[in-house]
């Protein structure tokens, strides 16, 4: 039986992984209703671990340190139970080859080099440069998708990340270009770099400093 895993880590990791949110984004990423978000993360900012911020007419949550360190702690503790063989720890291993690629994809997305530029912006005219990036990306995708399973076969938090990709890559076949990776949309990116943080924040690894052979 797969592990649930308890609201008030759902909540905090929520925060984690999205960065600066408001209740109703926290409530759909953790799962639960924007009432229960809200309970959980006013007892959260009471014991030092979110922080409401406010600029202009927008407010939303952020983890603070003790937040983090807090997040990291639980996190822990819930694979010590859910995950005796290592699972999450092999499929970061099989993760940190796929990522290398999404980073060079995105880069080359964002950059297509002239013979007077090496860093020109990409504006998409090269139809063939795009394709094969677009194919790369699809690659991708069907790769990480056992991977994925793996992981909400421990833990169902880890549920959707396959999902979310294909539906942004869809939309950048289409043409809607800024699903590959802006930020402000849940993007191929975006969605990605929300799994890796998973990852690294599961196993309590410093995202600048991991190395796949310490697990």
């Amino acid at each position: 039986m797969s592990n649930q895993s308890a609201p008030e880590l759902l909540v905090l990791h929520a925060v984690r992984l999205i960065g600066y949110a408001d209740t109703d984004a926290v409530a759909a990423r953790a799962g639960t209703d924007s009432g229960e978000a809200l309970r959980l993360l006013h007892e959260a900012e009471r014991a030092g671990w979110v922080q409401h911020l406010a600029f202009a007419d927008l407010g939303g949550w952020s983890l603070t340190d003790a937040g983090k360190t807090e997040n990291e702690r639980q996190l822990a503790a819930e694979r010590k139970h859910a995950d005796p063989e290592n699972t999450i720890a092999a499929v970061y291993r099989a993760f940190l080859p796929l990522n290398a690629r999404l980073v060079r994809a995105v880069t080359d997305w964002q950059i297509r080099p002239t013979d007077t530029d090496q860093f020109a912006p990409n504006d998409h005219s090269d139809r063939s440069w795009d394709s094969r990036i677009l194919d790369e990306l699809t690659t991708l995708g069907a790769e990480l998708a056992p991977l994925a399973d793996r992981l909400s076969g421990v833990l169902p938090r880890f549920d959707g990340y396959t999902d979310r990709y294909v539906a942004a890559l869809s939309r950048a076949i289409r043409g809607e270009h800024s699903w590959i990776d802006t930020t402000d949309v849940d993007s191929c990116h975006r969605v990605w770099f929300q799994l890796h943080e998973d990852l690294i924040a599961t196993l309590g690894v410093d995202r600048y400093a991991e190395k796949p052979g310490d697990f």
